[in-house]
């Protein structure tokens, strides 16, 4: 299997877990809006991904549950860690994602969040739980995916 290619600028954070708890079925580009304290703990790489999600209000799209570190040099006027932050979508893209997960066991997840240039984008992702079974057999493929690359390696060709 094809390893996918690191975004140009430098991943910043990952979500692991979802990769493993989850099927993905669509991702996506999304900007997000951030406060200045925000975008120097970011690029530091004081982001934890882990249990947040993508909520829906209003007609705009929200990543609830990040945690973003304060900014150590920063004052008083230090950002909020856990506070929601605004994506930055098409309209279209956010009916289809709205959309696409009101459907039983679907919801809306980021999966790492990265730089593009000088802005911070997140990818986010369409996702579908996986079964106890589908999660021992996707550990099981990336075992055997693994020995055969071991064995490539050590190979003396």
């Amino acid at each position: 299997m094809a390893r996918k290619k690191q975004p140009a600028g430098g991943l910043l954070a990952q979500n692991r877990k979802a990769r493993h708890d989850y099927n993905v079925l669509q991702s996506l580009e999304a900007g997000i809006a951030l406060v200045g304290t925000e975008v120097k703990s970011a690029r530091a790489g004081k982001v934890q991904l882990r249990d947040s999600y993508v909520e829906f209000r209003a007609g705009e799209a929200f990543l609830v549950g990040a945690h973003i570190s304060p900014y150590e040099q920063g004052n008083r006027e230090n950002h909020e860690p856990t506070r929601a932050r605004k994506l930055l979508l098409h309209r279209r893209e956010i009916e289809n994602l709205y959309g696409r997960s009101q459907v039983k066991g679907k919801t809306v997840v980021p999966l790492s969040m990265y730089l593009s240039g000088n802005r911070i984008k997140l990818e986010i992702a369409l996702v579908q739980g996986k079964t106890e079974y589908d999660k021992r057999e996707s550990e099981r493929r990336k075992e055997l995916d693994r020995e055969v690359e071991e064995a490539l390696h050590s190979r003396d060709w």
